[in-house]
C-alpha cells in the first residue's frame, strides 16, 4: 500500500499531524523510522466536498480549484496523479495500446543504447592497450639511460613476438631456439642499438650478419609503427567522444518514452468495489498542494508579531499550506480524439503549517514512492553507466583538450570572424564535487520562538486559507455557505 501526501507530512512532523504520533516515537524511535502506512493522518483543519454530475465534465472542477488557488497567492504543485480503469471500458485498451507503443519504443531506443554501451567499453579497453605500448615510446626518449634501454629492450621484445614471428624458421627465436649455431642470436639483437654495433660483436660472422639485417628492419619498424600508433590513439580517441555523445543523445529520444509508458501505467486497484470489470468506470485520484510564505518582516510592520522580529534571521522559512484531494471516480465517454470524465468528485481541503524543512523532507519521502522509483531507474540508464566509466572516459577526453590548449592557434584566417570564431572561449567543464550531491533533508525541532509564534501564526494562516477555498468554491457553484 502507497502512504498518502497526509500519511508522509504526519511521518515527518509525528507530534503536530499524526493522531498516533506519540505511540509510534515510542515503538520506533525517531521519525524517520516510522512506516508512513502506519500513520493516522491529522491535519490543522479539514473540510470536505462532494460534487456528483454524470452529465457535467470533471476537467472545469480541477482547474476551477487549480486557478483559485493561484489567485489566493498560492504556490501550487501537483503531488500525485494516479487512475485506474475498469478492464472492460474502452479507455483501458486504448491506454492499453498507447502505453505499449511507449514501451515498445523505449526498448528499441535501449536496445542502441546497449549497442554503444559495448562499443564505448571495448573503446576504452583498446585505448589503454596504446596507452601501454606508447609509453614505451615515450620511455625510449627518457633522459633516463636505465629507463630508455628498458624501453627499448621491451619494444625489441614486441618486434620479436609480433613482427619478425612471422618469419617462421627464419624468426630470430625461431633459428636461436631450434638450430645449431645460433643460441646467442636473441642476445646479440637485444644487446646491440644500430648496425655499427653489430660490428663490435664478439661472435660469429652469421651471428653479425643476421643481427644487422634484424636491427635495420627493426629501426623501420619503430618509426613507423610509433607514428601509426599515436595516429591510430588519437582516432580511438576521437570515436571514443563520439560514441560517448551517441548514448548521450539516445537516452534523450528514451526518456520520454519510458516516462510516457510509466505515466500511463495504472495503480492496482485491489478490492475496490466501485471498479466493476464490465462496467465503463475510471478512479482518478490528485493531490494538490499549495504554500504560501510566512512574511516575517511584513507582519512585524502590521503588529501580528512583536517588532523586534523585523531584523530577526530565521534559519528556516515557514508557510501555510494547504492539500488539496481530488477522488474521481467518472465515466468516460469518447469526444473526438479523446476522452471527457463526468461522474462523482469527491474533494478534501486539509490546512498544514509547514517549514522550508519539513517541504523538502516532504519531497524527499515523495520521490521514494513508486514514482519516484521509476524515473531513478529512467535516470540510471545511462547516468549510472557512464559514472562507472567516467573516470576512463575524463582521462582519455580531457587528455585531448589539455594537448589542444598547449597549442598555440592562428586565427589570422578572415573567415574566422563572420562564424563568431574570435568570440569562443574555451571553458573547461565544471568538475562536479561530492558536496554538491544532494543530501538528505533534515528536519530540525522548533525552537521557543517559531514554537510560540512563528508555528501558530503559520497555522492560523493555513487554516484560513484553507476555508476561503473551501467556502468561495461553494458560493460559485450555488451551494449553501457558512458566511
Amino acid at each position: 500500500m502507497t502512504a498518502t501526501i497526509h500519511q508522509l507530512i504526519g511521518k515527518i512532523n509525528p507530534k503536530l499531524y499524526a493522531d498516533n504520533g506519540d505511540a509510534l516515537l515510542k515503538k520506533y524511535g525517531s521519525s524517520d523510522k516510522i512506516p508512513a502506512e502506519e500513520v493516522e493522518a491529522k491535519p490543522l483543519k479539514e473540510h470536505h466536498l462532494v460534487y456528483d454530475s454524470s452529465s457535467e465534465t470533471l476537467e472545469p472542477i480541477y482547474f476551477f480549484i487549480l486557478d483559485l488557488m493561484n489567485d489566493f497567492g498560492l504556490t501550487t504543485e501537483k503531488y500525485s496523479d494516479t487512475f485506474v480503469s475498469s478492464p472492460g471500458s474502452g479507455h483501458f485498451s486504448e491506454l492499453g495500446q498507447k502505453a505499449t507503443a511507449m514501451q515498445q519504443q523505449g526498448t528499441k531506443i535501449l536496445a542502441d543504447i546497449n549497442t554503444v554501451l559495448r562499443s564505448i567499453l571495448n573503446i576504452i579497453y583498446d585505448l589503454r592497450e596504446f596507452k601501454i605500448r606508447l609509453q614505451s615510446y615515450e620511455d625510449m626518449k627518457s633522459k633516463d639511460k636505465n629507463k630508455s634501454q628498458a624501453a627499448m629492450l621491451s619494444l625489441k621484445q614486441i618486434w620479436m613476438d609480433k613482427v619478425d614471428i612471422n618469419k617462421g624458421n627464419s624468426s630470430i627465436k625461431a633459428m636461436a631456439l631450434g638450430q645449431a649455431g645460433f643460441q646467442t642470436l636473441i642476445d646479440a639483437f637485444l644487446f646491440i642499438k644500430d648496425v655499427d654495433d653489430a660490428d663490435k660483436l664478439d661472435l660469429n660472422e652469421r651471428i653479425k650478419r643476421i643481427a644487422k639485417a634484424r636491427i635495420l628492419e627493426f629501426h623501420d619498424w619503430l618509426e613507423n609503427s610509433g607514428r601509426e600508433l599515436h595516429k591510430r590513439y588519437e582516432i580511438e580517441k576521437t570515436y571514443l567522444k563520439s560514441q560517448v555523445n551517441s548514448l548521450k543523445l539516445y537516452a534523450r529520444w528514451a526518456k520520454p518514452y519510458l516516462r510516457a509508458a510509466m505515466k500511463l501505467e495504472m495503480k492496482e486497484s485491489g478490492r475496490e468495489p466501485a471498479l466493476v470489470k464490465v462496467f465503463n468506470t475510471l478512479l482518478l485520484e490528485l493531490t494538490l498542494l499549495g504554500k504560501s510564505e510566512l512574511k516575517i518582516k511584513e507582519l512585524a510592520l502590521e503588529g501580528k508579531l512583536p517588532s523586534e522580529f523585523r531584523s530577526l534571521k530565521l534559519k528556516k522559512d515557514y508557510f501555510s499550506c494547504v492539500l488539496v484531494d481530488f477522488k474521481f471516480r467518472g465515466i468516460p465517454q469518447k469526444a473526438g480524439q479523446h476522452y471527457v470524465f463526468g461522474g462523482r468528485a469527491e474533494i478534501s481541503f486539509s490546512a498544514y503549517a509547514l517549514t522550508s524543512e519539513e517541504i523538502d523532507k516532504l519531497n524527499e519521502e515523495a520521490d521514494k514512492e513508486d514514482i519516484g522509483d521509476v524515473f531513478n531507474l529512467v535516470e540510471g540508464i545511462t547516468t549510472e553507466s557512464l559514472g562507472q566509466l567516467k573516470e576512463d572516459i575524463d582521462y582519455f577526453l580531457e587528455e585531448e583538450k589539455e594537448s589542444e590548449e598547449e597549442k598555440i592557434k592562428d586565427f589570422s584566417n578572415p573567415f574566422v570572424a563572420l562564424i563568431g570564431g574570435y568570440d569562443k572561449k574555451s571553458e573547461k567543464p565544471k568538475e562536479k564535487k561530492e558536496s554538491d550531491e544532494k543530501k538528505a533533508a533534515m528536519v530540525t525541532s522548533d525552537n521557543w520562538i517559531e514554537k510560540t509564534h512563528l508555528r501558530p501564526l503559520a497555522s492560523q494562516a493555513a487554516e484560513d486559507v484553507t476555508f476561503r477555498l473551501f467556502d468561495v468554491y461553494k458560493k460559485t457553484h450555488g451551494m449553501p455557505s457558512y458566511t
